[in-house]
């Protein structure tokens, strides 16, 4: 009995992948901690095969240090439903163009920085104040976000945004989910209009990992206290250094190398990944 780690099993047809007893319920009927026999890659593969087509999100976790002290999350389609950049460049009738560069981006193709100075490039002359309407109109916290991060600091957790996006959004979207802090780029204007340009040094991969390292270190604890969670390429390196490293309905490339995946349910899943009961959860 592998009795260092757990699958970990998520959706509403879970049941289908349960071999024998000793089921823990995060969630009766939806969600529940089970050991298993021989190696975690391939019992994870076993349960994988035992699910067929049903969405479910299947992993193995390990036990110890399994409620993480600090959260670090992407923004953009991860904490919210939508890339920020594209939905300005929808204003202007320019989201071929600009959402084309970033599915390369986030499929790691291309390198994250000059992507971004090609699509900022592309909102030059767009009004400051039209980005109130994209935030008010466009902007939407995904399912389960402040469940997520309120439980998570109900519990004595941290949670930092960190995102390639842009500050305008970033400080806003903290505020409405109950992030500590924030970290993105800064869009630069000239008072009335933007200019085209972004803030250098941009934020992207490996600020990213700069973000998380610099936490663990402020608040004193390990690597294995932490869980990141994104969904594009310029989200590896802090994925993959962090305890518990998250792909969340994420591009193929960030999928097949983190630890944990979540592609059929909602935010919540983060803490039935870290063993919290949905009784457990904050209100919000």
């Amino acid at each position: 009995m592998a009795r260092d780690f757990v699958l970990n099993v998520i959706g509403r047809d879970c049941v289908r992948v349960a071999s024998g007893g000793d089921i823990t319920w995060l969630k009766r009927g939806f969600a529940f901690d089970q050991p298993f026999e021989g190696e975690p890659s391939a019992a994870l593969q076993k349960a994988r095969e035992a699910a067929g087509d049903a969405p479910l999100d299947i992993n193995i976790v390990a036990v110890a240090h399994r409620r993480k002290k600090l959260l670090v999350a992407d923004m953009d389609s991860t904490i919210i439903g939508c890339e920020c950049l594209d939905e300005i460049a929808d204003m202007m009738d320019l989201r071929p163009q600009v959402s084309a560069i970033t599915e390369r981006a986030m499929r790691g193709e291309i390198e994250f920085a000059p992507a971004l100075r090609e699509r900022v490039a592309l909102l030059k002359g767009l009004p400051v104040h039209r980005l109130a309407s994209v935030y008010g109109e466009r902007v939407r916290l995904n399912p389960g976000a402040r469940a997520l991060i309120a439980t998570m600091k109900a519990n004595g957790g941290r949670a930092v945004l960190v995102s390639g996006g842009f500050t305008y959004f970033t400080s806003r979207v903290a505020v409405d989910a109950g992030f500590d802090e924030d970290r993105g780029n800064v869009l630069l204007d000239d008072g009335g209009r933007l200019t085209g340009f972004v803030q250098e040094p941009i934020l992207g991969r490996e600020a990213k990992l700069k973000a998380l390292e610099e936490t663990v270190a402020k608040l004193n604890i390990g690597f294995i206290d932490t869980l990141a969670v994104g969904d594009g390429a310029n989200d590896l390196d802090m994925i993959g250094r962090s305890g518990l490293g998250v792909a969340y309905h994420a591009k193929p490339i960030v999928a097949a190398q983190a630890a944990a995946r979540i592609d059929h349910n909602d935010l919540t899943a983060l803490l039935y990944l870290q063993g919290y009961r949905e009784e457990e959860f904050a209100r919000t």
